[in-house]
């Protein structure tokens, strides 16, 4: 029986559950409230890391969070998804593909491969709705109710590749009242970004209809010094959209019906030649932040579609809620560069900025189609006992086709993933003070390559390979109250990412390689507290995690590969602190910390090295080929230090107005980009920060702002290329901007 028709089979049987459920007689019962805040204290983060909303201070796991004004903020200057990054503790994000495919990294666990393919341990779930592939990942975040950041394994609950953790989306739903927001921020580079919402109820209490949108625009801003021509690239247009529907024929049923789409016409990431060192990780002469030096590349365009629905249903009966989540994703488009960062060749009569050994221009484009289904049964809240079952169905299958308009021809490889999962969770409040609760999860997961279209590089198609694994996951967890105010926790979670293939090295001429599953073992313990009658909050978790076979991606090196390999082992320990001070009731700070110490251990493990650089490690020779032993090594773009802060201070200037003033500033430590390590490809010391100053009516009706983001204009290196030349990747620049928001 195929994934395809089991899957109907189950979407059959859902709705026959759904059905039955739904025949029983009617009881409702409500979660149980959060405490409401006076003046000068603190609100209440709700979180559903375990599928419910619940207090943030009674949850056993490492959490923080960012409410939809921060998300505004952030992106005041039209920033996309890797603007998350060192927002909170633990969390890094970074891309080589400018406003398409992020990369993510909790707690040190990411996945460097900037393949289409390419899989992460850290999953993205937008209203329960997995983001497994990487162009899915980046689709624009707006009208959002709040962003969760679950550290740690949470792969009992969410079960698509989540050894590391999950960033989690919950965007604004249709409600019962007419409800509008809508803001708007312009600035340098004649940039432009509006997110709007608006709830249109269209039977009371029967259904509501809620639309929203994105827009962004930023003007090119880089010149290209080869060809002479002026605002060449950088720029970029984003639109997306989304309209819900919420129909609820009783206090019982409810059905969300959902769709998403983005449409980005933009800039691939500029990469710049030869501006790292040599012998340091400095910014040399070479870096012209306004200036790159192409021949190639077809202006670096990026473009890219994407298309998700989604229907939501939920039942509730006298002793549980039934909850149906099935969602159908598109994605295609395609992005190219000029790769080597600069023009011309050792072998031409020109080159530049610095030695060019050969030039670099490719492009990789993508046709996703993804299907999801989860259906799961939960106990209502307020009893000794709470509990879930559920299943989850996923399919995707999607080409990739990489062209090299200087070397190699065009060829594409088509992947496919079917997998599907049980799983359960119980928590008993064992007694006033204590709650247990244990979960696990049973996955089968299974890939397939074939090359669809080979060319004489890569040799004869097929070349077909298959992977599969099935494994259990579980965790257990002791939450302990031990005041009214403050509470401690442990908990230790198994999990695993299932094996993967990464052919993009077809087009190169090399086999496709594999890597077997990781497995994680993590142990985790921490405190929540809220002080000085709710206006001081602290919570910490201290963390410690051994993975066997850890997947990596040998990426660049002077061969320009990107091979899957497993190291025998790998281990992380660190601390994550978050806290907040309403030090007086108009002056609010939050603070984040977190520490991570990440090492590969393997005495064998050898992977190419850079054309250029200066590298540390210990080498050898391994087939005619220089190789680094990287044993020892931290793991690749995982800071060992984040940490951020945000102060908010306003002071009233009439009955219903306030002046206010915001600062936030975002901190990363030392950073290793490869498995390898050398003295230029890092990165340290990484500040950036914003600022807004404005008006506001204390009714929260609306506000006017002038704002800064990269307030200090900080050239910060995010990555390098590394096959051809010392060539990097940097920062937004300076954005100097107006902003206005309503909300209605």
């Amino acid at each position: 029986m195929t994934i395809r028709s089991t899957a109907a089979r189950f979407l059959g049987a859902s709705t026959l559950a759904v059905a039955a459920i739904a025949a029983q007689p009617a009881f409702a019962q409500d979660a149980d409230a959060a405490p409401e805040a006076t003046e000068g204290q603190l609100n209440t983060i709700i979180v559903t890391a375990n599928r419910r909303e619940e207090n943030l201070q009674d949850v056993a796991v490492s959490a923080a969070t960012l409410d939809a004004s921060t998300v505004k903020t952030i992106f005041d200057a039209g920033a996309e998804v890797t603007a998350l990054a060192a927002r909170v503790p633990g969390l890094f994000v970074e891309s080589s593909n400018g406003r398409a495919a992020p990369r993510f990294y909790i707690r040190g666990l990411g996945n460097t491969d900037f393949d289409l393919a390419a899989s992460q341990p850290v999953s993205v779930v937008m209203d329960d709705v997995v983001l497994e592939n990487v162009t899915l990942k980046s689709f624009p975040i707006f009208d959002i109710e709040r962003i969760e950041v679950l550290r740690g394994p949470q792969g009992t609950l969410f079960g698509r590749n989540t050894p590391a953790g999950i960033v989690k989306i919950d965007t604004v739903k249709p409600g019962d009242d007419f409800e509008a927001q809508y803001s708007v921020s312009f600035g340098s580079f004649n940039s432009l970004s509006m997110d709007g919402g608006v709830t249109v109820p269209i039977a009371p209490g029967v259904a509501s209809l809620r639309v929203s949108g994105l827009y962004q625009h930023r003007d090119n801003w880089i010149d290209n010094g080869f060809t002479g021509q002026d605002d060449a690239i950088g720029g970029y247009d984003e639109f997306a959209g989304r309209a819900q529907l919420l129909i609820t024929p009783d206090d019982r049923l409810s059905v969300l019906g959902t769709l998403a789409f983005r449409d980005l016409d933009g800039t691939s990431t500029p990469f710049r030649a030869n501006i790292l060192g040599p012998g340091n990780n400095d910014l040399n002469a070479n870096y012209d932040r306004d200036t790159v030096f192409y021949d190639a590349g077809g202006g670096n365009v990026a473009e890219y579609n994407a298309l998700i629905a989604s229907l939501r249903v939920d039942y509730e009966a006298d002793f549980a809620t039934l909850t149906s989540v099935t969602a159908w994703a598109e994605s295609d488009g395609s992005s190219r560069g000029d790769i080597d960062g600069g023009f011309g060749a050792s072998f031409l009569p020109v080159m530049g900025p610095g030695f060019i050994p050969f030039p670099s221009d490719t492009q990789d484009s993508i046709d996703l189609d993804q299907f999801t289904h989860e259906v799961r049964l939960a106990s209502n809240p307020g009893g000794v006992v709470d509990w879930q079952v559920g299943m989850f169905v996923f399919e995707s299958d999607f080409d990739v086709t990489t062209v090299g308009f200087t070397f190699p021809p065009s060829v594409t490889v088509r992947h496919t993933n079917d997998a599907w999962a049980v799983f359960g969770q119980v928590s008993v409040q064992a007694s006033d003070v204590l709650k247990l609760t244990g979960g696990l999860r049973w996955t089968d997961d299974e890939k397939q390559f074939i090359v669809v279209s080979p060319s004489f590089i890569s040799g004869p198609a097929p070349q077909f390979r298959a992977v599969q694994d099935d494994r259990l996951s579980w965790d257990v967890s002791a939450f302990l109250d031990v005041s009214d105010d403050a509470s401690v926790y442990a908990r230790i979670a198994n999990g695993f990412r299932a094996p993967t293939i990464q052919g993009r090295d077809v087009a190169f001429g090399a086999a496709p390689s594999i890597a077997t599953s990781e497995k994680i073992m993590s142990y985790e313990a921490g405190f929540k507290s809220e002080l000085a009658d709710r206006r001081v909050r602290l919570n910490g978790a201290i963390y410690y995690y051994t993975i066997e076979d850890p997947q990596f991606s040998a990426v660049g090196g002077a061969g320009n590969l990107v091979q899957l390999v497993n190291a025998n082992k790998g281990r992380g320990f660190g601390f994550e602190l978050d806290s907040a001070f309403q030090v007086t009731p108009d002056f609010l700070i939050t603070a984040g910390l977190s520490y991570n110490d990440t090492k590969i251990q393997d005495s064998t493990l050898a992977v190419g090295i850079c054309a250029q650089c200066t590298v540390t490690d210990p080498t050898v020779v391994l087939s005619g080929n220089t190789r680094a032993l990287v044993d020892g090594n931290p793991f690749p773009n995982a800071p060992k230090w984040i940490a951020d802060v945000t102060a908010r201070y306003a002071f009233p200037v009439s009955n219903s107005g306030e002046v206010f003033f915001f600062t936030d500033w975002a901190y990363q430590g030392k950073t290793n980009f490869f498995l390898y390590e050398s003295l230029e490809f890092n990165a340290n010391n990484q500040i950036e920060g914003g600022l807004r100053i404005g008006y506001a009516d204390t009714s929260g009706l609306f506000e006017v702002a002038a704002f800064v983001r990269n307030i200090t204009n900080a050239d910060n290196v995010k990555g390098g290329i590394d096959f051809n030349n010392n060539t990097a990747f940097v920062n937004d620049p300076r954005v100097f901007g107006i902003s206005a928001r309503i909300n209605y």
